[in-house]
């Protein structure tokens, strides 16, 4: 039966802020930040630049869920066992810890126990994903797996067996269940949204995200095989894929303020990749740096003045002709910290040359403002006005 399965979204606190109401911030950055965005989009762009040198196809994907805010939930097995993923447009894999896994970050989290499932299949392959302070590292196996209404069989996915870094042991996440092309799985198998395209279980090859913006632990949903009309306002404005692997498409500028600032100064524009497991907006690291100078943030933590917010320039990102504009309310980022509220910018340095041009990050900073459409059908992505939130009348 074809349907169109949802998934609630819950919000939670990022792990950020609460490495910095614990002290641990600073040097949870000084170890992992320098090519943090690098090693996570190495794979897509040739190796022209040395930190791009990461050794084959398996790169560090995991940093950017340091930042994750949204969350649902998934079951393997039968009984159904529930874990909490990130559903991830930036990877492709299904991973979740194991009960056999030996880490830390795995006492934290539920564990999937193979032996108590009657529908179990092992596989034997291991496979790895490099991450900052080693590797996470697990095996495949398949199983029946329950995503909203709907039932995938024989699907692939990975048991973890060991997560290394503290982030892992902080993460309100258990697993991760990636929504990004075939290209870009390092578990050779088919990723989740293709096994349901395979199986004939959705009404269209398309799935779409209702992300929340505002501080209610409400994140929002993730429906599959179609759109959710009541949540946005026509027109969609469509831009085609254009490498398939991430969710990536042309970026036609980037304005402060009205003025083209960023992005415009060759033909062919900039790259940006549509990310949902990134919470910030990544830029070229010169651009960013600009931006946080023209917003008057701090050099290094990018802290702003609280009470500035409304004053601050509207920055607008310009996609098929079209500008989808950002105010300073919506690209702040707020957080308490020992009982006083902190501001900070919500765009971060990153630098990917990629032969189309300089590349930018479009995380859930930009994606909460938008409704977002990922089209498989026609391999484009699909942006559209959120719609009014309905008055409640009392």
């Amino acid at each position: 039966v074809l349907s169109r399965p949802r998934v609630p979204l819950s919000r939670v606190p990022p792990l950020r802020g609460r490495l910095r109401a614990a002290g641990q911030l600073e040097e949870f950055l000084r170890e992992h930040q320098p090519d943090a965005f690098s090693r996570r989009y190495a794979h897509c762009f040739p190796p022209a630049q040395h930190y791009l040198h990461t050794g084959g196809r398996a790169t560090e994907r995991l940093y950017n869920f340091m930042d994750a805010q949204f969350f649902g939930q998934i079951s393997l097995g039968k009984p159904e066992q529930n874990f909490t993923v990130v559903f991830d447009t930036g990877s492709s894999d299904l991973w979740v810890p194991s009960s056999y896994c030996v880490s830390q970050a795995c006492a934290m989290h539920h564990k999937f126990k193979a032996f108590e499932s009657s529908t179990y299949a092992h596989d034997g392959r291991v496979f790895g994903i490099h991450y900052g302070s080693g590797h996470l590292l697990g095996v495949m196996a398949k199983e029946q797996l329950k995503v909203g209404s709907v039932r995938v069989q024989n699907q692939v996915f990975g048991e973890a067996v060991y997560e290394p870094g503290f982030s892992f042991v902080l993460a309100h996440f258990d697993g991760v269940l990636g929504l990004g092309f075939p290209q870009l799985a390092e578990e050779l198998g088919s990723p989740v949204f293709d096994s349901m395209i395979a199986q004939g279980l959705l009404e269209e090859p398309v799935f779409s995200f209702y992300l929340k913006n505002g501080d209610s632990s409400l994140g929002g949903e993730l429906l599959f095989g179609g759109v959710d009309e009541t949540r946005f306002v026509s027109p969609i404005i469509w831009a085609p894929v254009t490498q398939k692997g991430y969710w990536q498409i042309r970026l036609d500028g980037v304005k402060v303020q009205g003025a083209l600032s960023f992005c415009y100064r060759s033909n062919h524009g900039c790259q940006a990749v549509v990310d949902t497991g990134t919470s910030l907006i990544g830029g070229p690291a010169k651009d960013i740096m600009l931006l946080q100078q023209f917003l008057g943030a701090t050099p290094t933590a990018y802290l702003l003045d609280c009470a500035r917010i409304r004053s601050l320039p509207v920055v607008s990102f310009m996609i098929n002709g079209v500008e989808f504009s950002l105010t300073g309310e919506q690209y702040v980022r707020r957080e308490m910290l020992n009982n006083k509220e902190i501001c900070f910018s919500g765009f971060q340095s990153i630098d990917l040359p990629s032969p189309a041009g300089a590349v930018w990050i479009l995380g859930d900073v930009f994606l909460s403002q938008f409704y977002s459409i990922y089209d498989r059908g026609h391999n484009r992505v699909g942006l559209a006005h959120l719609a009014e939130a309905p008055k409640v009348i009392v």
